[in-house]
């Protein structure tokens, strides 16, 4: 995904100036791969029509990471790779129903692309965008339902307020 072997033109800033260089006479920046990530993830996140990130395995870890209190995965669904220069970007997302999808996909590429060049200084080469779901209208209500409904017709554990299962002796 990303060519280190050619000369590649620096990225940008906003003015359109050149970026800070991250190799310099005086030293070298290296950025880790979860900066990037991190930063690209909120990117996505910040475009309207984007309901959730990553494909459903890692969404349904990081929902019951959150229900122990976990603090939130910001780079999940998204793998980047960096290079001294370059970065390339793969993201898995969700849509909201009724949205566009290439325009959605447009609007997220441009902004990754725009947070990433503007923050790390590398150039992104490309951000391939896979969406792997939509999300419905009425579709957490639901959810929310049919957990109650199972709760009191006790099908399932019964659980606290917090959503945790309940022990089952005192």
């Amino acid at each position: 995904m990303v060519n280190q072997t050619s000369a590649v033109p620096r990225a940008r800033t906003q003015d359109g100036g050149p970026a800070t260089s991250l190799v310099t006479d005086k030293g070298t920046t290296s950025i880790d791969d979860v900066v990037v990530a991190k930063i690209a993830g909120l990117a996505a996140r910040e475009v309207s029509g984007v309901h959730a990130m990553g494909g459903g395995a890692a969404r349904a870890f990081g929902n019951m990471r959150g229900m122990v209190g976990g603090e939130r995965n910001v780079a999940q669904g998204v793998s980047v790779e960096v290079g001294e220069r370059q970065a390339a970007v793969d993201m898995d997302l969700v849509a909201e129903y009724g949205t566009a999808i290439p325009d959605l996909a447009a609007a997220v590429r441009r902004n990754v692309i725009a947070a990433v060049e503007r923050m790390c200084g590398l150039e992104v080469t490309e951000v391939n965008i896979r969406v792997d779901d939509v999300h419905l209208p009425g579709q957490d209500r639901e959810r929310d339902h049919d957990r109650d409904r199972d709760r009191d017709r006790g099908d399932g554990p019964l659980l606290d307020d917090a959503g945790q299962p309940e022990p089952r002796v005192r």
